[in-house]
């Protein structure tokens, strides 16, 4: 198969269906059912499933099998599902829909939104350790998968993004212009890109990938989160905020974004720039590259 024979709708429609049906497994309601309903609500309240998939993806580009990275796949969205709930918070970004449905702390108070989160990011760390009894991965992966996912959701990645784009306002408030895309660079590169890029290193390290292929997924992955960020930061402007699933803007909110920073055309060309030099990383790939390209062309082309 090759890029102009894929179908990569019906690709994501199909994978997101299979990773779906993984998740409710690993979602199961058990006592107390107040917070397996809660971490469901968010969990499938829409979404892409783009980390998940990405997991796969880097499997299956490294030789690995679908189902031996399933557990992982999954981990990826919990983490992803768990940072949402807690943005949303009062203390955070103060937002009352997400996805177009009521977020986790209008839906189940604040205290039980913030209980569903932390059960997501620890349970997802309980489905990394369950790869470890899958033929053919082993423990030695498996801790290696584990010590890179606490890096990039922990404090030198999501967390760290997340607080200093939370106090951005008193970390740029008199800052210069350079100031300021430092600080935004250092919001993104955390706070989107880091899951983004493990999620690809993660299936290929469980796959048993060579270092120069996990190092291809690597800068791939690098590149397509800050485009994946860019894209949001654009569709926050011109979107349709039904399709979005939102109604305020980032704009109402005075936070800092590449297109308040950059305008609207300077943001799409650094966007593009990234893509392109995203598919120049796949090229070790060879002809199997086509699902990633693919990708990155759908993370700026989107609508949501």
């Amino acid at each position: 198969m090759t890029k102009n024979s894929f179908d990569l709708k019906k690709y994501l429609a199909a994978k997101t269906h299979v990773v779906n049906a993984a998740l409710d497994k690993y979602l199961e309601v058990k006592y107390p059912p107040l917070i397996y309903r809660a971490m469901r609500y968010s969990m499938f309240a829409g979404g892409k499933r783009l980390r998940p998939i990405l997991v796969l993806e880097g499997a299956r580009l490294c030789g690995g099998r679908e189902q031996s990275v399933m557990p992982t796949a999954c981990a990826l969205e919990f983490i992803h599902t768990y940072s949402l709930i807690h943005d949303d918070l009062p203390a955070m970004d103060n937002d009352d829909y997400r996805r177009g449905k009521l977020t986790s702390h209008k839906k189940f108070g604040e205290d039980v939104a913030i209980l569903a989160g932390d059960a997501l990011l620890t349970e997802a760390l309980g489905l990394v350790a369950k790869n470890a009894q899958e033929k053919g991965i082993g423990a030695e992966r498996v801790i290696n998968v584990l010590a890179l996912l606490v890096r990039a959701s922990g404090v030198e990645g999501m967390i760290g993004g997340q607080l200093v784009d939370t106090c951005e306002d008193s970390l740029v408030k008199k800052g210069k212009q350079a100031t300021k895309k430092r600080t935004l660079a250092y919001i993104h590169t955390h706070k989107t890109l880091a899951l983004i890029q493990a999620s690809l290193s993660a299936g290929a390290m469980l796959a048993g990938a060579s270092p120069a292929k996990i190092k291809a997924l690597d800068r791939y992955g690098a590149d397509i989160g800050l485009a994946f960020q860019i894209a949001d930061d654009i569709l926050d402007v011109v979107g349709d905020k039904k399709k979005l699933g939102k109604k305020g803007s980032d704009a109402q909110n005075k936070k800092l974004t590449y297109v308040s920073l950059y305008g609207l055309d300077g943001a799409r060309r650094q966007a593009k720039g990234l893509v392109a030099a995203a598919k120049r990383e796949l090229a070790v790939f060879g002809r199997e590259k086509y699902i990633l390209e693919s990708l990155a062309d759908f993370i700026i082309e989107r609508e949501y």
